[in-house]
């Protein structure tokens, strides 16, 4: 019988044959699978080295050829202007070369702990360094030690950009063993000694001892050592110049790593860390900024923005020694302007005195010229236009108050407002000038002759935050507290340079479109990329803004304005002065102040000007060295508008749509027109003119609009329909006080100078204020006159009339103007009562010691700001 016909078997015995094979299946399977895993695995590293070595032998053969020249002189940078020409060269000329024989051997093992402690040991490549360096920036601090080594930095800065990639990455590692093979260490260390980056423009160790320090390497200290040995991982973090603090940090760092890797004793390092690095360096009077070039003050302004550029954004962060062309917004033509104005001893009063000037491009933002100082050269490193952080006293006002509440609330340059007694929020008294207050005036008037109540009175209506907004918008840092009442008057802790400001002037004279100052257009590289470092511009303001803000300033510089002195011929120009008070004027001389500013803007320039002292204790004390700012912009703006097209020099601030004109009755409350009254501006469909502030209640019954006056009650807005029924109303029967008078002239001097209502030739600037001034002084300071004006308070009446009080002293009819002239400038008069007197005239004193010094929460600075 065959085996098929064998005894069946049972049920049980057929089930666990059937589950058998079914149980041993998948373990089959599972391990099958792990192999060809691990085949796969492998198969895929096999062609993933073999495609990676075929990638790193062709990366390999691109590489460039060891030149020896490269390796031991770093490439020079080139800058070129705005019209493509070269105008200077940075590189080999900034080194002082030192052989290895001639290196401290404590600089030596201050470098190695830092830089590659392993670089008599290694081929090239230190792998181990490269997992030690993780560790050591988790355990020391970030940046406590590097990844490449010295031979790889050697050949990256030769030979390569900043670029992180793998094919730059692949043809480092090939150079840096190539190097080894072909030099020795010793030669090796002696080039990355000489050739790497200290400074935006100082090469090598040797270079950074007289830099820094003004010592030769053998006279350096071991805490100077380690501050040089800590540097080239971040040149700009750590200048010691620049952040002392961040240089001071990474010393110490760089003193631990000696003791850590028995270089030094804890002892000597214990002592050197004590020392302080701001204390070590050279003081700014006798730094070298290393600069050869016709226009060192601004080709300091572009190494300062190379630096910026290196420190916020890695990505695009490059070297002046990998060989690159930097093209500037730099005109020759009027940095030679400005220099020959700033090395003209006649233009200043004084030899000592000294200024800053910044010349801008009002539509690009580009920086034309700097003027770093008087005759400013290689041996100066403090550069008035960019370096400079002061106070900016009263222009600040359009920036800070003026810019934006007709922004946000679009009041008319004929918006009343009240010049009166007023207060800080904390309860300290907001003073004007000259002391007095003028009563019912409008916006123009309070900006034209820059009075400080009605400013300080915008910043309480408008807050401070939407103050810091619009300000942020023209490029100004707003400190983390934000911005103080006081910051209305430029007192606050708001600090500018003349670049700074003229930035944000320029967005004024470019219909409210702002675009970051800069110098660097673009840079190219030398394998051919190129980047570019032009801002984008952005709308900060409405146009109606900047047009009303222009059109007022314009009055400033008119040739009956407070800053007349700037004035240009033929020039459509705008302008704002400005001065700042000692916050204790007690050791100063009478009128003594700090800092004096111009701010001017045509359409085709804003030129930011400051004048002081390298000393903020050196005081200003004369007229002529407060007139500084002014005179020295005439002549540069004048200069510069000649070199520019017919069409360009003749172009004029344009109306845009958005405003409209209609004459009013100047000071009225409410505010009414007036056929004979004054041309002001309003914004179409905007509130119109408004006022912030009543008079005082007890006032008599003159403070009353009259009766047969049709107008909107004080609470109500008079909009652009009202202004017009008004004016149709009123064209037979006008105020007999002749409302377009005085109150509106633009031309009382600013109070930065005291303006020159002190002065000889402004005299004449102010009988046209006579409305304002001359009775309102009566009123306002209660010791002069009791006759007329029976309320000593210093609100004077709100009538349709002008600003000042309507029963001035002299006569029953109350203003002194004659006749209310329809014209804009209602005060042709020239040199009208105070008579043409030497300049530290009798008139309204400028005390700068009454200015609203820095109020609620004033900044500790000296330059206390005020007025102006």
């Amino acid at each position: 019988m065959s085996e098929k016909q064998q005894t069946p078997q049972s049920r049980g015995e057929r089930r666990k044959a059937k589950k058998k094979p079914a149980t041993e299946k998948p373990k089959a399977a599972i391990g099958t699978w792990i192999k060809r895993a691990i085949l796969i695995i492998f198969l895929l590293g096999i062609i993933g080295g073999l495609t990676g070595a075929g990638f790193f032998a062709y990366y390999v053969s691109q590489s460039p050829e060891l030149d020896e020249e490269l390796l031991k002189d770093p490439l020079s940078a080139e800058f070129y202007d705005k019209n493509g020409e070269i105008f200077a060269t940075i590189g080999v000329q900034n080194r002082t070369y030192v052989e290895y024989e001639d290196i401290p051997p404590q600089m030596v093992d201050a470098i190695l702990a830092t830089e590659d402690v392993r670089f008599f040991e290694h081929s090239g490549i230190d792998f181990l360094r490269l997992m030690s360096a993780v560790l050591a920036n988790v355990t020391d601090g970030f940046g406590s030690q590097g990844a490449s080594t010295i031979t790889q930095q050697v050949v990256k800065n030769s030979f390569f950009t900043n670029e992180k990639t793998l094919e730059r990455k692949a043809q480092e590692a090939y150079l840096a063993y190539q190097l080894e093979q072909e030099y020795t260490k010793e030669e090796i260390f002696e080039m990355y000694f000489n050739k790497i980056l200290m400074s935006g423009r100082v090469y090598g160790f040797g270079t950074a001892a007289k830099y820094f320090y003004g010592k030769q390497l053998e006279e350096l200290s071991l805490d100077e050592m380690a501050t040089l040995a800590g540097m080239p991982q971040s040149p700009n973090n750590y200048n010691p110049f620049t952040y002392p603090e961040n240089a001071e940090n990474r010393r110490n760092i760089v003193l631990s790593l000696m003791v850590q890797h028995g270089k030094v004793t804890e002892t000597e390092a214990s002592a050197a860390k004590g020392r302080s690095v701001a204390e070590a360096i050279l003081p700014e009077g006798d730094r070298n900024q290393f600069t050869s070039t016709d226009y060192p003050a601004f080709l300091q302004v572009v190494l300062e923005e190379v630096e910026k550029i290196q420190t916020a954004n890695s990505k695009q962060a490059f070297s002046l020694d990998e060989g690159v062309k930097i093209y500037t917004t730099l005109d020759p033509q009027a940095q030679t302007i400005v220099e020959q104005k700033l090395n003209d001893d006649s233009n200043f009063p004084t030899e000592d005195i000294q200024t800053g000037v910044a010349v801008i491009d009002t539509k690009t933002g580009a920086l034309r010229a700097v003027g770093g100082g008087r005759n400013y050269g290689e041996e100066r490193g403090w550069n008035y236009a960019y370096n400079l952080n002061r106070s900016p006293g009263s222009t600040i006002k359009p920036l800070a108050v003026y810019g934006p509440i007709i922004d946000k609330e679009q009041w008319s340059t004929g918006t009343t407002l009240v010049d009166e007694r007023y207060k800080y929020e904390s309860g300290q008294n907001v003073t004007n000038w000259d002391n007095t207050y003028h009563g019912a005036e409008t916006l123009r008037y309070a900006l034209a002759t820059s009075r400080n109540v009605p400013a300080v009175k915008i910043m309480h209506e408008i807050g401070t935050e939407t103050s810091a907004e619009f300000m942020a918008r023209l490029g100004i840092d707003i400190p983390d507290h934000g911005v103080y009442e006081s910051d209305a008057l430029g007192g606050g802790n708001i600090s500018l340079s003349p670049i700074e400001m003229a930035g944000a002037y320029a967005a004024f004279g470019n219909n409210g479109v702002f675009t970051e100052p800069h110098v660097i257009t673009k840079v190219e590289f030398r394998d051919g990329e190129t980047v570019s470092y032009t801002p984008e511009s952005h709308v900060a303001m409405q146009d109606y803004t900047a047009y009303m803000i222009t059109d007022i300033l314009r009055d400033v510089v008119a040739t009956d304005g407070s800053a007349r002195r700037a004035n240009v011929s033929g020039i459509d120009v705008a302008g704002k002065t400005g001065t700042t008070n000692y916050s204790d004027p007690t050791p100063y001389p009478y009128n003594a102040v700090p800092d004096t500013w111009f701010v001017g803007y045509s359409p085709a320039y804003s030129i930011a000007i400051w004048g002081g002292y390298e000393q903020n204790t050196t005081p200003i004390t004369t007229w002529d060295e407060r007139y500084m700012p002014q005179t020295l912009f005439k002549t540069i703006m004048t200069d510069l508008s000649e070199t520019l097209e017919d069409e360009d020099r003749k172009a004029k601030f344009k109306k845009p749509s958005s405003v409209y004109e209609k004459r009013i009755a100047p000071g009225s409350i409410p505010l009414r027109a007036s056929s004979s009254g004054r041309l002001e501006l309003f914004v179409h469909g905007g509130k119109g003119a408004q006022q912030i502030a009543k008079p005082k209640e007890d006032k008599k019954e003159n403070t009353k609009p009259k009766e047969d006056t049709p107008a909107p009650s004080e609470d109500e807005q008079l909009t652009e329909e009202q202004l017009e029924e008004q004016q149709d109303d009123t064209l037979v029967e006008e105020d007999e006080e002749g409302d377009s008078s005085a109150t509106d002239s633009t031309t009382d001097e600013d109070s930065s100078s005291s303006d020159d209502s002190n002065n000889d030739d402004d005299a004449a600037t102010n009988n046209n204020n006579s409305n304002n001034n001359s009775s309102n002084n009566n009123s306002n300071n209660g010791d002069n006159d009791s006759s007329s004006t029976p309320e000593p308070t210093p609100t004077p009446e709100p009538t349709p009339a002008p600003e000042p009080t309507p029963a001035p002293e002299p006569t029953p009819a109350p203003e002194p103007t004659p006749a209310p002239e329809p014209t804009p400038a209602p005060e042709p008069t020239p040199a009208p009562e105070p008579t043409p007197a030497p300049e530290p005239a009798p008139a309204p004193e400028p005390a700068p010691a009454p200015e609203p010094t820095p109020a609620p929460s004033t900044p500790p600075a000296t330059e206390g700001g005020s007025e102006s």
